[in-house]
This record gives structure tokens, sequence and C-alpha cells, in this order.
């Protein structure tokens, strides 16, 4: 699928083409239904959000105006359906983990020992249990931009954030898990991030 062919056919689905939007949903289901499972921790409130995200998608796809990617605003709507689905359910934890690198993880490059293993899969775990401790505005920019790989404009775009609110909201969520880490006992060895480079692209 080639770009021209992604507007031919939000121009048709903005001219009330169904077909049309079917295949834009073909397209995103699964990219959207990715962000909406590590946003939220149960997956029928992640499918919920995600079928959210699609309905409000076909209600205002006509004032879509190519500003943002198209990609950008699904995120937008997918992030929004989440934080209100969470906030009307009561439910404010998340489902998520951070990668290694981001997170200062020293993992090996060869294939890990059984003691290796279950000391990660007790790292991630609490890694998990940590991010179920942020609110979801960390939550949601923490998950954009570790799991999706956004650039920070382009998160601020999906969350109608400006890009040093983004920044802000990212450095806390990360102070906030190490915090969670060193006291439930994990130690994160600080080193320089190999992502320096994309860190500052805008």
């Amino acid at each position: 699928m080639n770009e021209m062919q992604e507007r031919n056919w939000i121009a048709a689905a903005q001219e009330g083409d169904q077909e049309a939007f079917a295949e834009l949903v073909r397209l995103y289901e699964k990219r959207v239904l990715a962000l909406t499972m590590r946003m939220c921790k149960n997956p029928e409130v992640a499918a919920e959000a995600a079928q959210e995200a699609f309905f409000s998608a076909w209600q205002g796809i006509k004032f879509f105006r190519e500003e943002s990617r198209f990609s950008t605003w699904l995120y937008r709507l997918a992030s929004n359906a989440c934080v209100d689905l969470l906030r009307r359910e009561g439910r404010h934890q998340g489902h998520t983990s951070l990668d290694d690198e981001e997170l200062n993880l020293d993992v090996p490059a060869a294939l890990p020992t059984p003691q290796e293993e279950a000391e990660r899969q007790e790292l991630r775990e609490q890694i998990e249990a940590g991010l179920q401790t942020l609110p979801p505005e960390y939550r949601s920019v923490l998950v954009l931009r570790e799991m999706h790989q956004l650039r920070y404009d382009e998160i601020a775009e999906a969350l109608e954030l400006d890009v040093g609110t983004v920044k802000s909201r990212i450095s806390r969520g990360r102070k906030r898990l190490r915090e969670f880490l060193l006291e439930s006992g994990n130690f994160l060895t600080p080193h320089t991030s190999k992502k320096t480079g994309k860190e500052g692209c805008k």
C-alpha cells in the first residue's frame, strides 16, 4: 500500500464511502490495538478503546485536513479513548513495558541462562508494576515514545500537547519508574543511551 492509495481512501471516506474507511481500518487496526493493549491492562477494555477510536475516526474523518499524518490522528483518538475508559471504569493501571535500552537494562547479546532469564522476567514484572502506578498522562507518552518509537513532535501532535510538555512527562515518568525499581530492589546502572540521536528529533 502506497501513500497515494491511503490518501484516496481518506478522500473517499470523507465523502461517506464506508468501504474506503474499512480499508483504512484494516490498514491500521493492528497498530491501534497494539497501542490500546499497552495502555490498558484489560484486553477487553483495550479492544473497546480501539473500537471507540475507529468509531470516532469515522464520525470525524470529514474534518480531517491532513495537517498531521492519519496514523498520528488515530493515535490521538486511541489514546483519548484509553484514558476515558480507564477513568470511567476506575482503572488507572496500564499494561506495558519500556524497552530495555531506554531503562538502562544491561541485556546480554548471548542467549541467557535459565537463571538470567528468570531475573530478567522478574525485572520486567517489576517494570510493569511500576508502570501501573503512573497516571494516564505519563503512561500515554511513554507508550508512544518507547513502544511506537514516535518522535517528540509526533507525540505532541497525537496528544495535542506542546513538545516541552511531552519531554517533561517522559522525563518524569522515567524518573518515577527508576525510583520504583530502586525501591523494589532493582538497581539500574545509568549509562548514555544509544538512542541519544533520536531523542533530539523534532
